[in-house]
């Protein structure tokens, strides 16, 4: 097919710059106190998230003008490498214990999170295999197995770290692109009949999961431990009210707040500038994943739609998970916040990602 190239959705560069500015100021505002008392600067995280900003901004950038389709090219490079990092992680001596998962890779003048990779890796691969099978997807062996065993193969592979919250992230992305490749909806339901089940029994092998379950249910039942994290999260949205306490004001980012520059940074975004804040954030990225749909549908061939589908699938996710967790919704996960969050290996990860979108954009029919 002929693709004809026009201009990147400038929408999309627009809201991208709006959540990384609002992330950055996030990021300083929720992290001063602690990182003045850890480390005699109050800058300490927030001139590493501009350093990060930086660097992803000039990969979204360059990624932008590099044609989609070529990544059809390397997607089994890309996943095996995924897969060589996902192991070298579990090597001790190597993979770096944090929060009680081997997630990250100290290179010295930072830290890798393979996973985060192995997210936008798997994406690239199944969009390339079911833009060449999806003549196939309706046969549950040939075309819905394959792309399915890729999914848990990956889940699997995170797990042994542990992190659920990183594989639960990859695998929902997976099934995405997987039904929006033209999957049956018997055989998916015939997966989440097994995979619900699953999901409990892995709950339930972990002691702190169920302690992160149960607290979820009944925050208050252990406010000083297991619902601690929830119940200040709650602590810090409600007093924001309407217009909030004001930008720099919070009273959670005292130590009160675990993570107030990670996990939970849309809490003390809610509690500085209130409802209208984090209604403004939540809008922003409704248009990023409006766009991004828009950017498939139009997308001149099956592989920019599928690879389209899972880019704006798997920010989707997160963005539902984080803000579930924070405003107790959901229980516990460990998901940053995309463009919002402090973090180098996902912000740079989420950027390179839209920077596909873009050039998936400039070709549009």
């Amino acid at each position: 097919m002929d693709k004809h190239k026009s201009t990147p959705d400038y929408l999309i560069i627009i809201v991208t710059l709006g959540l990384l500015g609002i992330g950055v100021i996030a990021v300083y505002s929720s992290s001063a106190v602690m990182s003045l008392a850890s480390f005699g600067d109050s800058f300490y995280y927030a001139k590493r998230q501009v350093i990060w900003a930086i660097i992803g901004l000039i990969a979204m950038f360059a990624i932008m003008n590099f044609d989609y389709w070529k990544w059809r090219d390397y997607a089994g490079k890309i996943l095996f490498g995924c897969y060589f990092f996902l192991f070298l992680v579990l090597v001790p001596g190597i993979g770096t214990v944090r929060n009680g998962a081997r997630s990250w890779i100290d290179l010295g003048f930072m830290s890798l999170q393979p996973a985060e990779f192995a997210k936008l890796g798997v994406i690239i691969y199944l969009a390339y295999w079911l833009s060449k099978n999806q003549d196939k997807i309706a046969d549950f062996r040939s075309g819905f197995m394959p792309p399915l065993l890729i999914c848990i193969g990956t889940f699997g592979i995170i797990m042994l770290q542990p992190d659920l919250g990183t594989g639960s992230v990859l695998f929902l992305t997976g099934m995405i692109i997987i039904f929006t490749a033209g999957a049956r909806i018997k055989h998916i339901l015939f997966i989440a009949s097994l995979s619900i089940p699953a999901f409990i029994a892995l709950v339930f092998i972990a002691p702190y999961r169920v302690k992160r379950l149960t607290s979820f249910l009944d925050p208050w039942g252990d406010p000083l431990n297991t619902g601690y994290h929830i119940i200040q999260s709650l602590y810090a949205i409600g007093p924001g009210g309407l217009m909030g306490l004001g930008l720099g004001r919070s009273r959670q980012k005292f130590f009160y707040l675990p993570e107030p520059q990670t996990d939970f940074i849309f809490s003390i975004l809610a509690e500085e500038l209130g409802f209208i804040g984090g209604a403004l954030v939540i809008f922003l990225f409704i248009l990023l994943i409006w766009r991004g749909m828009r950017t498939a549908i139009v997308a001149p061939d099956l592989f920019g739609t599928f690879l389209a589908t899972g880019i704006i699938g798997m920010i989707a996710v997160q963005v539902i998970i984080n803000i579930g967790v924070v405003t107790g919704s959901f229980p516990v996960t460990g998901i940053t916040l995309p463009f919002i969050s402090y973090g180098g290996s996902s912000l740079v990860l989420i950027l390179c990602s839209v920077g596909i979108l873009l050039n998936i954009s400039k070709y549009a029919k």
